[in-house]
């Protein structure tokens, strides 16, 4: 359980120095710790990170910086998405969603390797200074709050959807998505983005979560433990995550996801 614990606590420590999106290394690195399928602890990763999620969320709902209507709209569409992609899950070969699994750690760290070219941006997932143009959800000037449009809840159902079915589907808390959809479809600032996008996921692991404990799935006291150490690893984390150089982070963190990639490939093949 020793193991279990420093597990926890390094993947909190990960989401607080990389963004929402680092909590996808929770369900890789515990298949290698515990030996167990995909789908056994998809749920015990997504009780992590969601709460995880739910304590950086707060923390920006209290500073203002959470736009609380956009993160309701996508989390309740992740709400109905995430069913789907935990039926998915147990009707398809263990080896075939560790190999999905590899191709989104490729995709995370591609964003990861592509965001530290702007060393000001926290977030793995953010993209390059001045890729964001054209983008649907603009906030009233007066106000800070959106101005919505049809393109703009169009963009965000999306992005919840997407989210939410791979967070069923692969029990991940889908930061790696709803950042980089948040950067392009909205002008926030990118602690607003990182925030909204931990809101989202707080709302939609409660129901991975809910499902797998519903059928039976949920490892209680590995859960518990691993979702305690992640949530004191990331209030950790958040103490130090001004202080390292960012550009290094997301190096770092992209590389790490290529090499957990690439051992996920070879254990599944």
């Amino acid at each position: 359980m020793l193991g279990i614990l420093a597990l926890g606590l390094l993947i909190g420590l990960i989401m607080a120095l990389t963004g929402a999106g680092g909590g996808v290394l929770a369900v890789p690195l515990l298949v290698f710790s515990t030996g167990l399928a995909v789908q056994e602890v998809a749920p015990i990763g997504l009780l992590a990170v969601g709460l995880a999620a739910t304590l950086g969320a707060a923390l920006g709902l209290r500073a203002g910086e959470v736009r609380y209507k956009a993160a309701m709209l996508m989390g309740f569409v992740g709400l109905l998405f995430s069913p789907l992609g935990f039926w998915i899950a147990r009707q398809v070969d263990t080896r075939i969603l560790g190999l999905v699994f590899a191709t989104v750690l490729v995709w995370v760290a591609f964003n990861a390797f592509r965001g530290s070219n702007n060393s000001a941006l926290n977030a793995i997932d953010a993209p390059p200074e001045g890729a964001i143009s054209n983008c649907p959800c603009v906030r009233n000037p007066s106000t800070g709050r959106f101005i919505w449009t049809w393109p703009c809840a169009r963009a965000l159902i999306v992005s919840g959807a997407i989210a939410g079915f791979l967070s069923g589907l692969l029990g991940v808390g889908g930061g790696f998505v709803l950042v980089p959809a948040l950067q392009r479809f909205t002008n926030l600032t990118i602690q607003s983005v990182t925030v909204t996008s931990l809101a989202v996921i707080a709302i939609v692991s409660a129901a991975g979560v809910l499902n797998s404990a519903g059928a039976g799935e949920f490892n209680a006291e590995i859960g518990i433990t691993f979702a305690a150490a992640a949530a004191i690893g990331m209030l950790g984390g958040r103490l130090i995550s001004n202080r390292l150089p960012g550009a290094h982070l997301k190096k770092a963190f992209g590389l790490m996801c290529l090499v957990v990639a690439v051992l996920m490939v070879i254990k599944n093949l």
